[in-house]
């Protein structure tokens, strides 16, 4: 006779968010197939697109005139 195990029933509407959780916004873009094969990682994705970022040149904001 085999021994059955316990469940365990969570209340999950009781739960509260992880406060020692990392909470580093994560935002989601999805690239083209062709420039997907030339990056590895996301770290890859990200130190190319932050040497961009450094040289682009920076752009004074201007107001907009309404017509």
């Amino acid at each position: 006779m085999q021994k059955r195990k316990q469940e365990y029933n969570f209340d999950y509407r009781k739960s509260k968010p992880n406060r020692f959780a990392k909470t580093e916004k994560q935002v989601v873009v999805q690239i083209d197939e062709d420039v997907a094969k030339v990056f590895s990682s996301s770290k890859d994705v990200n130190n190319a697109l932050r040497t961009l970022i450094r040289i682009y040149p920076k752009r004074r904001k201007t107001p907009k005139i309404n017509s």
